[in-house]
C-alpha cells in the first residue's frame, strides 16, 4: 500500500520493529492505512474530491516483457506487482509495512518469523489466499529453474509450520540479515498456473489489475480487478504497458500523448522535459539502478586485477553522468546508494577519472594496447552509454569491440554467466540490506557471480554479514566495510554512477510508485480530467 506512511512510535529502531512485529506501534488500523491513502489523494489533486476514478493509464517502455524471467527482478518490474502482491513493503528508511501479511514477529534469534495473513484476500480466479500460498510462494523461489536473485534467502526457509489458514511460522536454517528483502520482493502467485505465467499464457495473482491479453513485442493490457482486497481500488479500469523499442519513438509518445507515463526515458531526454509544465518528473533517490562495468575474469588480460583497476582508473565519471544521465544521479566507485548503511563518502570517490594512472598499471601489468570484446544492451540509451565508455577505454591503449545484444539475451548471459571480457549493464539490490547485493545479485554473488570471481575472503566477509538476524550495529558495519573494500580491490565489477529510476509522467497523471525493488504500483493512480 503506497501511502501506508505512519511511521513505528517514536524511539523504537529497526531491531525492535523487526523482532516485535507491528503490533505494538500502531501500524496495523487499516483505517490509519485507508486515511493515510485518502488524504495523500486528496492532497494531489488540491481538494476534498479525491481521485477520478476510470481510464486507462498507457505505460511507455522500451523492452518487453520476459515471462521466463517473472520471479527475478528484470524488465518485468512493471508488470509484477500489477498482477500480485508481495508479503511485505518497505517504506523510505527501510521499516517494512504490511501487504499480504498484517503482522510479524521476528524470533529473537532470528532463526524463525511468525506471519499472521490478511483474511480478506482472494486471487483472481476467487480462490481465497491462504497461508498455503506463502509456503507455495516460498518453495517456488527455491527452485533453481526461477533464476530468483533471492534464491539464497529463500533456501534458508527449512520448514513452515502453520497455526490454521492465516497464520504460519516460516523456520530458518540460520539468520538472515534480508528477511524483508526476501518478503517485498517474492510475489504470490497463484500455484495452479504458475506454468502459465512463466510461459506468458495466463497471469493470476491477488493484485489490483487482472492480466487481459499480451502481443509479445507490441503490448500487455491489464483491466481492474472488481474484487481486490484494498477496499476502492484501484481508482483506474485499466493499465496498457507498450512496448516502444526506440528512445525517440518512446520520447514522442509522451509528448503527444500515446503514453502517459515511463521509466525508460534516457538521462539526457529527461533534462529537456525539466522545465516543460506538460510533464511531472519525479526520481527515485533509493539507488535501484547503478551503471557498472562487468568483467569476466576468465576472458584474457584481464583475470589481473591491475588491469581492471586500470579500467576503474580509466572511466570519466562526471562526464558519463552528464553525457549519459543527463545529470540525473551521483558518481561513485561502490555500488551503495547514499540511503545504505554501507555507504561512505570516501569509498565512493576511490576511484577518479586518472587516465595517466590507468596507463601505469596497465604497464605494471605487462599490458600493452589491447582489444576487449564489450556487450550492452542494443536499445540506443545504452548504446550510447556503451560509446562513452569505449572513448575513455581507448585514451589509455584499451580498444573495444562493442556487441550489441537484446535485453533478454543480456539477462540470460548474465545468469548463465557466459559474458564476454567486458560489459555494461545496470544492477540493482545495493538499495536493500548490503549482504542481500552480495548473495542475490548475478554480478556480486559470492558464491557464482557473473565475472566468475570467487575469493574465501569474500565468502566468509559475505556469509558472516548475511547469517545475522539483522544488519544493525558496529559488527555489521565492519563487516559491510570490508565487503567494500574487496569490491573495491578486486575490482571484478567497476561501478559507475548511482542513478535510481526517473518517472516521466503526463500532467494527468497522479499517485503511480515503485517499491524498493522497482515494482510498479498504481494502486492508488489515476488521471486527472
Amino acid at each position: 500500500m503506497t501511502a501506508f506512511t505512519t511511521p513505528p512510535a517514536h524511539g523504537v529502531t529497526r531491531r525492535a520493529l523487526l523482532r516485535g512485529g507491528l503490533a505494538g506501534t500502531g501500524l496495523l488500523a487499516l483505517a490509519a492505512c485507508r486515511s493515510a491513502t485518502d488524504t495523500a489523494a486528496s492532497s494531489a489533486t488540491g481538494g476534498a474530491a479525491g481521485p477520478r476514478r476510470g481510464g486507462v493509464l498507457t505505460v511507455g517502455t522500451g523492452i518487453d516483457f520476459t515471462p521466463g524471467l517473472l520471479f527475478a527482478q528484470s524488465a518485468n518490474t512493471l508488470v509484477q506487482r500489477l498482477v500480485f502482491n508481495t508479503l511485505t513493503r518497505y517504506d523510505d528508511q527501510l521499516r517494512p509495512q504490511p501487504e499480504l501479511a498484517t503482522s510479524w514477529q521476528v524470533a529473537p534469534d532470528g532463526r524463525s518469523v511468525t506471519l499472521k495473513l490478511r483474511e480478506d484476500v482472494r486471487f483472481h480466479g476467487g480462490r481465497r489466499f491462504t497461508a498455503d500460498d506463502v509456503v507455495f510462494a516460498v518453495k517456488n523461489l527455491q527452485n533453481p529453474a526461477r533464476s530468483a536473485q533471492l534464491r539464497a534467502t529463500a533456501a534458508a526457509v527449512t520448514d513452515f509450520r502453520k497455526n490454521g489458514d492465516f497464520e504460519l511460522t516460516l523456520v530458518l536454517a540460520h539468520p538472515v540479515s534480508n528477511l524483508f528483502d526476501l518478503f517485498e520482493f517474492m510475489i504470490i502467485p497463484d500455484s495452479a498456473t504458475v506454468e502459465d505465467a512463466v510461459a506468458g499464457t495466463r497471469l493470476i495473482g491477488t493484485g489490483p489489475f487482472t492480466f487481459t491479453e499480451r502481443r509479445p513485442g507490441s503490448s500487455i493490457t491489464f483491466a481492474r480487478n472488481p474484487d481486490h482486497w484494498l477496499p476502492d481500488r484501484p481508482h483506474l479500469d485499466g493499465v496498457e504497458i507498450r512496448i516502444v523499442p526506440q528512445a525517440e519513438s518512446l520520447l514522442s509518445s509522451l509528448r503527444t500523448g500515446q503514453t502517459h507515463l515511463s521509466y525508460n526515458i534516457r538521462g539526457k531526454d529527461v533534462a529537456t522535459l525539466r522545465n516543460d509544465p506538460l510533464f511531472r518528473i519525479k526520481q527515485y533517490d533509493t539507488g535501484a539502478g547503478a551503471y557498472y562495468i562487468g568483467v569476466n575474469l576468465t576472458a584474457e588480460h584481464v583475470g589481473d586485477k591491475r588491469v581492471r583497476q586500470a579500467i576503474a582508473w580509466a572511466i570519466d565519471r562526471d562526464r558519463f553522468l552528464q553525457q549519459a544521465l543527463g545529470g540525473y544521479g551521483t558518481v561513485s566507485s561502490t555500488p551503495w546508494p547514499k540511503s545504505s548503511p554501507a555507504y561512505r563518502e570516501a569509498d565512493a570517490a576511490r576511484y577518479r577519472h586518472d587516465p595517466d594512472r590507468a596507463r601505469a598499471l596497465l604497464k605494471e601489468a605487462g599490458v600493452g594496447p589491447i582489444t576487449l570484446p564489450f556487450a550492452h544492451s542494443s536499445d540506443p540509451g545504452s548504446t550510447a552509454v556503451a560509446q562513452i565508455l569505449q572513448y575513455d577505454l581507448q585514451q589509455v591503449g584499451i580498444q573495444t569491440v562493442l556487441q550489441p545484444t537484446d535485453s533478454p539475451t543480456m539477462q540470460k548471459q548474465l545468469i548463465s554467466q557466459s559474458m564476454p571480457a567486458l560489459w555494461t549493464l545496470s544492477h540493482g539490490f545495493a538499495q536493500l540490506q548490503p549482504s542481500t547485493l552480495a548473495v542475490s545479485a548475478y554480478p556480486f554473488n559470492e558464491a557464482k557471480n557473473s565475472s566468475h570471481f570467487s575469493s574465501p575472503a569474500y565468502t566468509d566477509v559475505v556469509q558472516k554479514a548475511w547469517n545475522r538476524p539483522d544488519s544493525d550495529g558496529a559488527e555489521a558495519k565492519t563487516l559491510h566495510q570490508q565487503i567494500t573494500e574487496i569490491l573495491l580491490d578486486e575490482s571484478f565489477v567497476i561501478d559507475l554512477a548511482i542513478a535510481g529510476l526517473i518517472e516521466v509522467a503526463g500532467s494527468k497523471v497522479r499517485g503511480a510508485d515503485l517499491n524498493k525493488f522497482g515494482y510498479l504500483n498504481l494502486d492508488d493512480a489515476y488521471l486527472t480530467a
